[in-house]
């Protein structure tokens, strides 16, 4: 399958097919990597990765993973660069371009990172922006389909706020490759109808189920996948996190709701999680407001059914394999 030269900037963009070959190229360079067998298929060339957000996991994935290709990265922080302020977009794709054969962009509206790929003549790679996180997605993927050996057919339940990146992603891919997606929200905090009525007629095609629950326990009810992000992001006002948490708290993962969902459930997180208060901003609101944890308990998190270390360490399989078919 040819993918070369194309951008990654959504799962809308690509085939079921598309998706299927990058996740089974993600598994078998996965497998290469683990029995040590060289694959520097891009011997000498670079990539530019553009992070006006930070990120542990995105970072070192698109880092680790272009060294093994055999590339180069210029890591490119939220200071590193002028794009946008004595720079504008355009003109810092076409600087990137003569330099680069890729350019990665982590930060914030998805109108960025497709400016950046409608003037670049290089590939352009979304590594988040408030609306898609397409890397993360397939590195979900790959994490599911290693533990239950298929994806058709999976329910997936994606617990919180399911407006954003996350909520919106997940629901994209579990529409292109046939999964059984429930958001469980309160009202108001469900993918945009736009998105959605796209997503279904999507599934319409593949055998998905899209559907909506504001109710935990009944949502989760014989799940296979039990999924939740931070509810907060960082940069948010104080007064928003009172109102989130407080919104949200019937929406953590914690024991009872993996009972409910039973033995065969498995828990993801995208990370980072406020699991405990070993972190600056878990301490502060555990103080704050009397919680140990927020949107999972560490019970879960540590527990038998948790698998958040192999889907991390799976977004570094997947954006190899996003580079090593597009480049």
């Amino acid at each position: 399958m040819d993918l070369k030269g194309r951008d990654f900037l959504t799962l809308l963009d690509f085939t079921t097919e598309e998706i299927e070959y990058l996740l089974d190229l993600a598994a078998e360079l996965k497998q290469k990597k683990q029995n040590h067998v060289p694959h520097r298929m891009h011997e000498g060339k670079n990539v530019a990765l553009i992070f006006e957000k930070t990120s542990t996991r995105t970072r070192c994935a698109f880092e680790v993973a272009a060294n093994d290709l055999g590339m180069g990265s210029t890591y490119l922080g939220p200071t590193g660069s002028q794009m946008g302020v004595k720079e504008s977009i355009p003109d810092t794709a076409r600087v990137l371009s003569r330099m680069y054969d890729g350019i990665e962009y982590r930060g914030f509206g998805q109108k960025i990172v497709e400016e950046l790929a409608e003037y670049s003549d290089v590939p352009v790679f979304n590594g988040l922006t408030n609306e898609f996180h397409p890397t993360q997605i397939l590195a979900d993927m790959l994490t599911i389909r290693e533990h239950f050996g298929k994806l058709k057919g999976i329910h997936l339940v994606y617990m919180g706020d399911a407006r954003y990146n996350m909520g919106r992603s997940l629901m994209v891919g579990c529409a292109k490759l046939g999964l059984y997606f429930t958001a469980c929200a309160p009202d108001g905090y469900f993918p945009d109808e736009e998105l959605t009525e796209q997503c279904r007629r999507i599934a319409q095609e593949t055998g998905a189920v899209i559907e909506f629950n504001g109710d935990p326990l009944s949502a989760v009810k014989g799940a296979d996948v039990i999924y939740t992000d931070i509810w907060v992001s960082m940069g948010e006002p104080e007064e928003v996190w009172a109102e989130r948490i407080n919104l949200m708290k019937p929406y953590q993962v914690n024991a009872q709701l993996m009972k409910t969902a039973g033995e065969q459930a498995v828990f993801l997180h995208c990370l980072p999680s406020y699991h405990d208060l070993r972190t600056e901003i878990g301490k502060q609101v555990g103080e704050k407001y009397g919680m140990n944890a927020l949107e999972v308990t560490d019970e879960v998190f540590e527990g038998p059914q948790s698998l958040v270390f192999d889907e991390a360490e799976n977004r570094m399989h997947t954006i190899k394999a996003v580079m090593a078919a597009i480049l």
